[in-house]
């Protein structure tokens, strides 16, 4: 992308991508301080390797968005953007209920104290996972508000395999605290 594209680019777009951004800073800073305070308790972290991968994929869905929609000259189109907005809406209130649920043990590591029950609270409660059913939601949804079909294919293959290992790490780390 030439960086006059980068100035074409939708306003709503920049205030969407920026907004999003400053709620995944601010989740990175509550995951630093949620993890200080688990290691302080005892807590272990499994799959410390992984992390950088999930962080590379995560940017790459902002950078997608931004290339995609820009050099591509990608719109917004009201029956699929609209709906996808809605859908985010939603999926950001769904994240912050995790957030909320598990208390000081959310954070965006894999850190368990041994002997620590799981928490069966909110969306927990029928969920083992919620949050990274949202996160695939979102990485489907965020980029289709501005119609980059591109990076929702690529992002949800690029995160489904984050996921495959991240999620057997997390279940075999629960399994050896409990």
């Amino acid at each position: 992308m030439n960086p006059s594209t980068f100035f074409e680019l939708p306003a709503a777009l920049l205030v969407l991508l920026f907004t999003v951004a400053v709620e995944r800073l601010t989740e990175l800073w509550l995951s630093w301080k949620h993890a200080r305070w688990a290691k302080s308790a005892g807590g272990l972290e499994f799959g410390r390797g992984q992390f950088p991968f999930m962080v590379a994929a995560h940017i790459g869905l902002f950078a997608g968005i931004l290339t995609e929609a820009g050099a591509g000259h990608r719109h917004f189109l009201p029956y699929v953007g609209g709906p996808a907005l809605c859908v985010q809406v939603l999926v950001h209130a769904g994240r912050w209920w995790c957030v909320r649920s598990l208390g000081p043990h959310w954070n965006t590591r894999v850190i368990v104290i041994p002997g620590m029950p799981l928490i069966r609270r909110g969306p927990y409660r029928w969920l083992r996972h919620p949050n990274y059913l949202l996160v695939a939601v979102e990485g489907i949804t965020l980029p289709l508000v501005f119609n980059a079909w591109m990076t929702a294919v690529l992002f949800t293959a690029a995160n489904a395999a984050v996921l495959i290992v991240r999620l057997r790490t997390e279940n075999a780390a629960l399994r050896l605290a409990a």
